[in-house]
């Protein structure tokens, strides 16, 4: 019997300003719109995955502040009956936020972070004696502290958590954040050998394996897409290394079958924000590997999935049922999913 799928990491507030245009540094655009939300790789998973499917028993792990916010964001979670028991609120650190600058035009955004309580999380939050669940999916590597940490026998303490999640019987999963360092090729690879499943975007794949996904005028080079995801699973993915960037979804599984799915053709007008637009794919993903799906459906569910949330400017107001998912798909590339 199925038990579930339960994720773990960062969990935040979401300040979505909706402005004209991004500034030069110095200079002024007006905010068009506030709004109010959930965000973080946690609140957006499991949100996303409730409103797929709420069949699914879900679980989250991590942890807010003793304050407003943290308390809002338990009982939200709990509405979409996603078990928050290890959902814990710690005095030491506010609940952490973001300030996600987007761009009307365009749907371009830009996050500024404040790291909160998400950095304290560790290893011992994890509780595998109450952790119910076939796959556990963390987000984000590099945004979690205590979790990037040094490690003399793992290499990071992250990668001693997917050990010891396999080691309880666990599928892994694990999602990276996007940020201009140079800290993927020290904090990623270790990591990798206890990962199942890994699901990132073209940026954080090319910082993690050294290939160049974009070049110097923003555009996919797709003829490298290939060269990366081998590249993760030489560097050790257990089963399927996924990459999601715009233009689509691209995969690898542990026979080094390649797949590619185009992201969907979106009418003019239809994107309203692209804030948790990676999650929401990764939901899609999650979903499939749940219910066995194979790696193509996979791929197609997951990109109906970010063109879902691209509908609406928060991070999972736009997901909808899987039914409604298959069937947006279907309407706009003319396929069966």
């Amino acid at each position: 019997m199925k038990r579930g799928i339960a994720v773990g990491g960062n969990i935040t507030v979401d300040y979505v300003k909706t402005v004209d245009c991004y500034p030069k540094q110095g200079n002024l655009s007006t905010i068009l719109s506030i709004t109010y939300a959930l965000g973080g790789a946690l609140p957006n998973v499991l949100i996303d995955l409730s409103k797929m499917d709420n069949k699914i028993p879900l679980q989250a792990i991590g942890l807010v502040g003793n304050d407003k916010d943290g308390s809002h964001i338990i009982d939200i979670l709990r509405q979409y009956n996603i078990n928050t028991d290890l959902v814990k609120q710690n005095d030491s650190f506010g609940t952490s936020f973001s300030d996600v600058i987007t761009v009307k035009d365009t749907g371009t955004r830009t996050f500024f972070h404040y790291r909160g309580t998400n950095q304290l999380l560790s290893i011992n939050h994890f509780d595998f004696d109450r952790i119910n669940a076939d796959i556990l999916h963390i987000g984000y590597a590099l945004l979690l502290d205590a979790l990037d940490a040094p490690d003399e026998e793992y290499g990071v303490v992250m990668a001693r958590l997917l050990d010891k999640a396999q080691r309880h019987g666990l599928k892994t999963s694990l999602d990276v954040v996007s940020e201009n360092s140079t800290r993927f090729a020290k904090i990623v690879p270790p990591s990798l050998k206890y990962c199942n499943y890994l699901i990132v975007n073209e940026i954080e794949a090319s910082l993690t394996t050294g290939i160049p996904l974009r070049n110097n005028n923003d555009e996919l080079i797709k003829g490298n897409i290939k060269d990366s995801l081998t590249k993760l699973m030489d560097l050790g993915v257990n089963e399927l290394a996924v990459i999601h960037a715009p233009e689509g979804g691209y995969a690898m599984d542990k026979e080094r079958n390649y797949y590619e799915q185009n992201s969907l053709s979106l009418p003019k007008g239809y994107i309203k924000g692209t804030v948790g637009a990676g999650d929401a794919f990764c939901a899609g993903i999650l979903y499939s590997l749940y219910n066995e799906w194979s790696i193509d459906k996979a791929l197609k569910l997951a990109v109906a999935a970010a063109a879902s949330c691209l509908s609406e400017m928060n991070a999972t107001d736009g997901m909808k049922s899987v039914s409604e998912i298959v069937s947006l798909y279907k309407a706009m590339s003319g396929d069966d999913l």
